[in-house]
């Protein structure tokens, strides 16, 4: 039978204040004390005695800083606020009087274990401070790929394919988390102009967002393979080896485990299938990347700049500024303009003796306006190294004429080798990639380059795409065969394998430019 506060037997769990203890006067020892529970707990020892919490205190601290009324006072605390619930100690009742004296048990609520947790997820959280990994893509693949064999057995193991689901869950959240991490050290780095691991950053995130972009395109055809039908198979061979007993078992749990394993399915299939209006998150976290990596080179870029050149326009006038709003007057930020603009005599012109003469008789003190000075007379000749300099010796000459002969024949060579590749390729024939067998110089360049455009401009890889060469004047049409054979074509330079597709290239542009 059990002793609960009112305050805390009538109040609902939204309202139950289980995180006063956080900010409270006497937090440290609130933490302790509900440290000591969890622990306890976790030891199967789940009621303890005032005297036992006592003594579990004094060695967690390692030293009698608590006395009996402060932990009396601290335990009824956390019961008010709902992170302990007391029970009658009866085991030690011996007398009338050890009967009426109320001596109490205390064990930690649901509600005070759910926030322990919530405090050490959030410790471990801010320690870690976003830790970077790049092996969760492997293990999702090979999960994703045994889940699809799981798929296709008629009798599918259910405790396998619910050992796979949880591993998958956890991993997913690693990369997800990864992944957030990542672009948030990017946007902080180019926030605030900092350079310290930017290197670093920088490499991790290009491997990190290469393997994303190499896995993604793998992981969602599986996921695609896997299909609703068996998915949805799966998901309730767990459920329904899972939910057991006559009470647990009922329709709406089953339900229950198959809606929530149907939500962490549909999280993970939208990281790396897109929809229309909806670009996967694998796609955003490469197009954030690319965008945030060129803005950190060119932060690294300026701090090696101001590194070198330290002395810049950017530097100068920021010192220039600091001078102005240390001058003690108006008359000292006027000197201090005058000195670094410029206001001064002009001493590239040549002052005739005449007025150097009249400048000593007068004595005219240097800070004198020259509104007030005699005026200054120049002489009309210009310096030696005018227009009266006298001319020099033309340089030799250096003849190019056999350089350039030689840059227009390679120039005219490259011309020759990409026209025949486009007659080869630019046909308007339908073509598999695996047909080609064998590729020049040259028109393996021009066919690399193709290709890629193509490849690069497609959103989903069992889509056919359509482009237009960098000049205008081919139409590549890229289609997936569907029927998972390799093309294998050779090169000067080795082989080029890949998986096969149609290929469809054609001249859209006459000789004379005209459009057919």
């Amino acid at each position: 039978m059990s002793s609960v506060p009112e305050n805390v037997a009538g109040r609902s769990p939204e309202r139950t204040q289980v995180f006063a203890y956080i900010n409270a006067d006497n937090a440290p020892l609130y933490r302790t004390i509900m440290r000591v529970f969890t622990e306890s707990k976790q030891r199967f020892l789940f009621q303890l005695r005032p005297q036992d919490v006592l003594e579990a205190v004094r060695i967690s601290v390692g030293q009698e800083t608590s006395g009996q009324p402060e932990i009396d006072s601290g335990l009824e605390q956390l019961c008010e606020w709902g992170n302990l619930q007391k029970h009658p100690d009866t085991t030690s009742v011996g007398t009338v009087d050890d009967f009426l004296k109320q001596r109490y048990v205390f064990q930690i609520t649901r509600h005070g274990e759910a926030a322990e947790r919530a405090l050490a997820f959030f410790d471990a959280a801010r320690e870690a401070d976003g830790e970077l990994q790049s092996t969760a893509l492997a293990d999702i693949r090979y999960l994703v790929q045994e889940l699809k064999q799981l798929s296709r057995e008629a009798e599918p193991d259910a405790g396998k394919i619910h050992r796979n689901l949880l591993v998958l869950r956890t991993r997913f959240e690693d990369l997800s988390a990864s992944a957030q991490a990542f672009i948030e050290r990017l946007e902080r780095s180019v926030h605030l102009q900092s350079v310290v691991g930017a290197r670093q950053l920088i490499d991790y995130g290009e491997r990190f967002v290469g393997d994303v972009v190499l896995a993604a395109d793998s992981i969602g055809e599986t996921i695609r393979d896997l299909g609703a039908a068996g998915l949805e198979r799966l998901i309730q061979a767990v459920a329904e080896s899972n939910v057991r007993g006559p009470i647990a078992a009922t329709p709406e749990g089953i339900a229950a485990v198959c809606d929530q394993w149907r939500s962490d399915w549909k999280r993970f299939r939208d990281w790396f299938i897109s929809h229309a209006g909806r670009p996967s998150n694998a796609e955003m976290l490469r197009e954030r990347a690319r965008t945030l990596i060129p803005a950190l080179l060119g932060v690294i870029t300026n701090t090696n700049d101001r590194q070198i050149h330290r002395i810049d326009r950017f530097n100068d006038f920021r010192v220039l500024a600091r001078w102005f709003a240390e001058a003690e007057s108006d008359a000292e930020a006027h000197r201090l303009w005058r000195t670094v603009f410029g206001l001064c005599p002009a001493r590239h012109l040549i002052i005739n003796d005449q007025t150097l003469d009249e400048y000593e008789a007068r004595q005219v003190p240097a800070n004198t306006s020259w509104l007030e000075a005699p005026p200054v007379r120049i002489a009309m000749r210009p310096r030696d190294y005018g227009r009266f300099s006298p001319a020099a010796d033309l340089s030799c000459i250096i003849d190019r004429t056999a350089e350039k002969e030689k840059l227009a024949a390679a120039a005219h060579e490259e011309a020759l080798r990409i026209l025949s590749a486009q007659g080869r390729f630019g046909v308007g024939g339908r073509m598999r990639l695996s047909e080609l067998e064998h590729l020049e110089t040259g028109e393996f360049d021009l066919f690399v380059g193709l290709l890629g455009e193509a490849v690069s401009a497609r959103v989903f890889a069992n889509e056919p795409v359509e482009i237009f060469s960098g000049d205008g004047r081919l139409r590549v049409k890229l289609e997936p065969t569907g029927d998972g054979r390799e093309a294998l074509i050779l090169t000067t330079n080795g082989v080029f394998r890949g998986p096969d597709h149609w290929i469809s290239i054609e001249h859209i542009l006459s000789v004379d430019g005209v459009l057919r």
